[in-house]
């Protein structure tokens, strides 16, 4: 579990007075796994044509790829700095015509999946070996536009599309997923489950899906804490969108620092 990316986005956040701790909490760990080990890309040329490409459906949780972005050269400590200012390039979703290494504005959910099927399918039109990740979240997947994907990418067999499901329990606050996997696994495709705050265990998810010798694609079930990392902060309640004062500031911080 990063500690450190943790306390950059909470610092970012608080200065900001936008964006959602938790969620964010919940999916750093996938995110700066990826990109450390997985995620072929150029810092300083972000449009690279041999790059392999990330979609953050999950676009209220962006505050997650922002700190990793920063943490690899795609964006600077300032644009942090300027989070949810009105001359800076970063909000409260992504926007790929202002901030680089976005590959594609987000928030409306649903709608990652099929832009990264997209991507998935040109690539493989002209015969290249780009890879294609997208993070979604579980209470994402009651949407029509997932399943319509999943099965778009297995009948064209887009073996190099991973979806990542951040499967921290919002769906079960409505309509509970019963067995996600199976879900996946009747439309066809690859389908790991892994524990989304242990490195070995995403690093090891990820790897199997880069050795990938079948026609499928792959999905990686992540179980997840929303707020993972932070006790007062792991919940589905008022701090999903809340922003800390200083004392609580301070509290989150402290545990962090444990």
């Amino acid at each position: 579990m990063n500690k450190l990316l943790r306390k950059k986005i909470v610092q970012t956040i608080t200065t900001g007075g936008e964006g959602h701790i938790p969620s964010s909490f919940s999916i750093v760990d996938l995110i700066d796994v990826l990109y450390s080990k997985h995620l072929k890309f150029n810092s300083t040329n972000p449009t690279w044509a041999e790059r392999d490409y990330f979609v953050l459906s999950k676009g209220h949780g962006c505050m997650a790829l922002y700190v990793v972005l920063e943490k690899f050269g795609f964006i600077t400590q300032s644009d942090l700095d300027q989070y949810g200012n009105f001359d800076g390039i970063l909000g409260g979703h992504p926007d790929r015509t202002k901030v680089p290494g976005i590959e594609a504005s987000t928030g409306s959910l649903g709608h990652g999946l099929p832009i990264a099927v997209g991507i998935a399918l040109a690539h493989q039109i002209r015969q290249n070996e780009n890879r294609v990740y997208v993070l979604v979240g579980d209470g994402e997947c009651h949407e029509g536009t997932i399943w319509e994907s999943a099965l778009v990418a297995h009948n064209l067999k887009l073996n190099h599309l991973c979806c990542i499901v951040d499967y921290n329990g919002s769906a079960a606050q409505i309509m509970p997923h019963p067995n996600i996997s199976d879900q996946w696994k009747s439309f066809g495709w690859n389908v790991l489950n892994i524990d989304g705050h242990t490195e070995d265990e995403i690093d090891k998810a990820l790897c199997t899906f880069r050795s990938n010798q079948n026609d499928k694609p792959s999905v990686i079930i992540a179980k997840t804490v929303k707020g993972k990392g932070v006790s007062f902060l792991e919940s589905h309640g008022i701090w999903h969108h809340k922003i800390p004062n200083q004392l609580e500031y301070n509290a989150i911080i402290e545990e962090l620092d444990k």
